[in-house]
Parts: C-alpha cells; sequence; structure tokens
C-alpha cells in the first residue's frame, strides 16, 4: 500500500503598508528600504494588489489551511478599514480552505475598536515588546526620539482587555543579552503567556556593496567570501545570546513549564525530536517563504528585499510560478538574519 506524499504549502508575509512606521527604531532591518520606492511617501497597498493576492495565495495554497501574516513597517497605519476589506475579501473563500490572520505591530496605535475587531475575527496578534521600560526604550523610539514603552503597554493592556489571542516578540540587542532574567520576570509579571526571542544581527556593508539610501548589508552568496564582516553596534554576541537563552530556560524548565511557553525553547524541542521545522532557523532549507511588498512585488524573504531577489509581481506573474523560482537562489544564499 502505498500512501500520497504530503503536500508541502508555501507561506507569504505581507507587506501592506511596506516600509512605514511611526517609530524610529534603532535596530529596524527594514525603515531604510524604503528608500527603493524612490521618493513617494505612499506605500497603502492597492485594492487591485490587496484582492489579486488574496486571491492568488488561496488558489495556490495546496495545503487545507491558508496563514495570512501583515506585517510591516506598521500595519496598523493603514486603520481598522482596510483590515475589514481584508476579512471581506477572504470571505468567499472560507468553505475552500481555513483561513487565519496574524498581525504583527508594534502596538501604540491599538484602541478599543481595533482589539473588538482583532478578537470577532480571530486574528492572532504579535506584539513588539523588548521588556521592562529601560530595556524597551533604548532602542524602540518614536521619531521624536520618545520611548514607546508606555504606548505599547497600553496595547497589550487592551489586547489582554478583550481577550484577544497574542504573543510577544522580543527583540535581544547586545545589552539586553546581559539582563535575561529581569527580562523574562517582566514578561511574567506582565501576564504574557507566549514570548519568542529573536537575535539582533546586522552586518555593516563594504563600500563596495553600498547601495543608494541603504546602510545595512544584504545576503552575501555562499560562494563568495563575504566583502564585510564588520556588525552594528547593537548586534548581539553569539556567545551572549547563548547565555541569555540559557538562563532563561534554566528558569522556565524549573518554574514555567506549561504556564509560560517560549516559542524558541518549544522550535528547537521540536526539531530534536524529529519533526518537520516550524520556522525557517531550523529548517534543513528555505526557499518556501516568501513576501509580498505593498506595490505587488514579491521576494524570497523580508531580509531579501533587494532588486536582485524580486520573483516577480503579484498582479502579474503566477504566485506558485515564483515560490518555485524562489528554491533555486535561496538555497543558494546564506542568510543574514531569518
Amino acid at each position: 500500500m502505498t500512501t500520497e506524499p504530503a503536500q508541502i504549502g508555501h507561506h507569504v508575509v505581507a507587506k501592506p503598508v511596506g516600509p512605514l512606521c511611526n517609530l524610529d527604531c534603532d535596530y529596524c532591518f527594514y525603515l531604510e528600504k524604503q528608500s527603493l520606492h524612490g521618493k513617494t511617501t505612499d506605500c497603502r497597498m492597492s485594492d487591485e494588489v490587496l484582492g489579486t493576492f488574496i486571491r492568488k495565495y488561496i488558489e495556490s495554497q495546496p495545503t487545507p489551511v491558508v496563514e495570512f501574516v501583515w506585517q510591516g513597517g506598521e500595519p496598523t497605519l493603514l486603520g481598522v478599514d482596510f483590515f475589514r476589506r481584508v476579512v471581506a475579501l477572504q470571505a468567499p473563500y472560507a468553505r475552500q480552505k481555513t483561513i487565519t490572520n496574524s498581525l504583527q505591530t508594534n502596538g501604540t496605535l491599538l484602541n478599543d475598536e481595533w482589539c473588538r475587531f482583532l478578537k470577532q475575527y480571530n486574528f492572532i496578534v504579535g506584539l513588539s515588546l523588548d521588556g521592562p521600560r529601560e530595556i524597551h526604550d533604548r532602542y524602540r523610539r518614536d521619531r521624536k526620539g520618545r520611548g514607546s514603552f508606555d504606548s505599547v503597554k497600553r496595547g497589550l493592556k487592551l489586547l489582554q482587555k478583550h481577550g484577544v489571542d497574542y504573543n510577544v516578540m522580543a527583540s535581544v540587542a547586545r545589552e539586553t543579552a546581559h539582563r535575561p532574567l529581569e527580562v523574562y520576570q517582566f514578561f511574567k509579571q506582565e501576564g504574557i503567556e507566549f514570548i519568542q526571542f529573536v537575535p539582533i544581527i546586522e552586518r555593516i556593508p563594504a563600500m563596495a556593496e553600498q547601495q543608494s539610501g541603504l546602510s545595512l548589508a544584504g545576503p552575501a552568496l555562499l560562494d563568495r567570501t563575504e566583502p564585510n564582516t564588520a556588525i552594528t553596534d547593537w548586534t548581539v554576541l553569539p556567545e551572549e545570546y547563548g547565555d541569555f537563552l540559557i538562563a532563561i530556560y534554566e528558569e522556565w524548565v524549573r518554574k514555567d513549564v506549561g504556564k509560560t511557553f517560549v516559542m524558541n525553547f518549544e522550535w528547537a524541542l521540536n526539531s530534536w525530536i524529529g519533526n518537520p521545522a516550524p520556522v525557517c532557523v531550523h529548517a534543513r532549507r528555505c526557499g518556501r517563504s516568501l513576501v509580498i511588498e505593498h506595490n505587488g512585488d514579491v521576494f524570497a524573504c523580508d531580509h531579501y528585499v533587494y532588486p536582485e531577489y524580486r520573483l516577480g509581481n503579484i498582479l502579474t506573474d503566477d504566485l506558485s510560478a515564483m515560490v518555485m523560482s524562489s528554491a533555486t537562489p535561496v538555497s543558494l544564499i546564506l542568510p543574514l538574519l531569518m
């Protein structure tokens, strides 16, 4: 008796407002992508692009579940009505597929209207919060240089008030790595049950690889020596990031298993027991997780939003073909940060 091989799906992260954001976080790798769009400040995804993306993504997905992930920049800049159109455009396909939505946000623009909507339509929210005030405000400030901690915490409390499913994504920069238990205890005190830690890693480009308006280095091909390995001041050092996770793990495994869920540990355990990797950092190869920009351009990954890695445009090209075309270039590229 033979069995059919499991169908492999693909994943597309949507950037409906491109790189636009109301914050100016020092370590953000995506803000500078604005220079790739010229002088325009209108990075709002059009109805034509939005409708085409939703249709093609659902129709091309071979798996029974289609997961939409909305990121930025800061997607809440688009307002609640944009996402009301999202769920309205998804609705006709609900009998064919199970459709889910996730929203990654800095939380500063959340209000009761937003949270009622997110709860009503079962959005899962990823909230960017690095830890207590001093740690969070070190890098996560607004356009006037003011810390964003109070606004983010207000957003957190609103999510909790309305019962919205959420997790916290905490960026681990160089200074943060020295204070693991302070960060972890803060999250527990705030009633946060689901946490993922993301190491901040960015390389400074050599003169030969600098692109106009871009101050961070792009991916390096495996078949060439990286021209420059200098890193930014905020990049976490490898051993210190390891020590950060170990300190939290030793606290978590003794006191919090089954109560607090640290995604880094869940992912590592999942890979250790031989299950397919749920995230790219534990996968044997990447290439099936794409990103679509506000104008419909599709790239191999949000860390590969450079002209040379553009796979096509959702308005003119077949999404499945772009997924397959991404497999070759991406598998030959060493990711800078995943």
